[in-house]
């Protein structure tokens, strides 16, 4: 075993404190402030539960993936050519075309995709602030990244599987419902099923912390790690899931995502290190403004095509995650790409 490779240069110590101010920081109080209103007894109407989802259609949510076509340039430190805006476009056309065109054909086993698609991407997300900002340096080998990736990206999927099954089932039926009769995926809630996902769930938590302990010098970092997980579990384990994930999406996922877009971008990246932060964030918001309208006519044009448009908020909830999913899918690989220019899995020697 081996310690990950060094710091880079978009991960400078006042970069990276920025970035934990900016990022880690409303993260944990925004997921901290819910779970504890929710185990106090506090309800919502259901309309409000949509609120986050709905807000994150413009708050951050949709647009952090408004920039893929300056990622992966920006992570190699080069300028984006139009070559590369072309490939990009492609990707979207092409990738997130034939996965629309899935959900057509066969929308059970495209939620399942779904699922299993954000379960990793999901976990991805949590690797680079992770190593990048947190600094561990416990995960020291591929395993150990790939065994933290399926406990962050399961425990928004799989934990509310078991502590909340007919909200669960009713978002899934609000999905599949845009295209065919609900009920096809009836067999995900069968109580073993679902006993065992959650428990497997748990099992593998619980080996990914401790191995971790075993192997950390900066205990410091490796009790943010297990803070996070451990706060991940309260607040899925508590939060009705459709608000739980809004909430989750806006404030965790595309947050931490989004400042490391900032870091990569030369601009953004002085400015944090600066402590210019209004000014590193809006900057990303001018960038992401354009594709991010461009996406709304995106949204519209599958609201036209699918076979039973939504004639309320929950119904509009399904197809909108079903949109986030065809964006999802070419998303994955442009961050994918972002990580093998990052060092995301590069260690030097890896312990099997």
């Amino acid at each position: 075993l081996v310690d990950p490779p060094a710091m880079s240069d978009d991960r400078d110590h006042a970069t990276a404190r920025a970035l934990e101010r900016t990022t880690l920081w409303p993260s944990w109080a925004g997921i901290a402030v819910v779970a504890t209103a929710f185990s106090l007894g506090v309800t919502l109407p259901d309309r409000l539960r949509y609120l986050p989802l709905l807000a994150s259609v413009a708050f951050i949510g949709l647009p952090h993936g408004a920039v893929d076509h300056l990622a992966v340039p920006r992570a190699r430190d080069k300028s984006p050519t139009r070559r590369w805006f072309a490939r990009v476009g492609l990707l979207y056309l092409l990738v997130g075309g034939a996965y629309a065109g899935l959900w057509f054909l066969a929308p059970g086993l495209s939620v399942l995709l779904f699922i299993a698609m954000t379960w990793a991407h999901w976990g991805q997300g949590d690797l680079w602030p992770l190593l990048e900002v947190v600094g561990v340096d416990h995960l020291r080998s591929r395993v150990h990244r790939f065994g933290a990736l399926l406990v962050r990206g399961g425990l928004p999927m799989l934990v509310p599987l078991w502590f909340f099954p007919d909200h669960y089932r009713a978002v899934v039926d609000a999905i599949v419902g845009r295209f065919a009769a609900a009920g096809s995926l009836d067999p995900l809630f069968d109580p073993a099923v679902r006993a065992g996902v959650v428990g497997g769930l748990a099992v593998l938590s619980g080996l990914v912390i401790l191995l971790g302990v075993a192997r950390a010098d900066d205990r410091e970092a490796w009790a943010i790690d297990a803070g996070e997980t451990a706060l991940l579990w309260w607040f899925f384990a508590t939060v009705p899931p459709v608000f739980a994930i809004g909430v989750y999406f806006t404030v965790w996922h595309s947050l931490r995502h989004v400042g490391r877009l900032i870091a990569t971008d030369p601009g953004g990246h002085a400015a944090l290190g600066t402590g210019q932060y209004i000014q590193a964030f809006s900057r990303f918001a001018r960038e992401a403004t354009p594709l991010t309208l461009l996406s709304l006519l995106g949204l519209g044009g599958l609201y036209a095509a699918v076979p039973n448009p939504p004639g309320d908020v929950v119904a509009f909830i399904g197809l909108y995650l079903v949109f986030i999913a065809v964006l999802t899918l070419p998303h994955v690989v442009v961050v994918s790409a972002m990580d093998a220019e990052q060092g995301v899995w590069s260690v030097e020697s890896v312990k099997r």
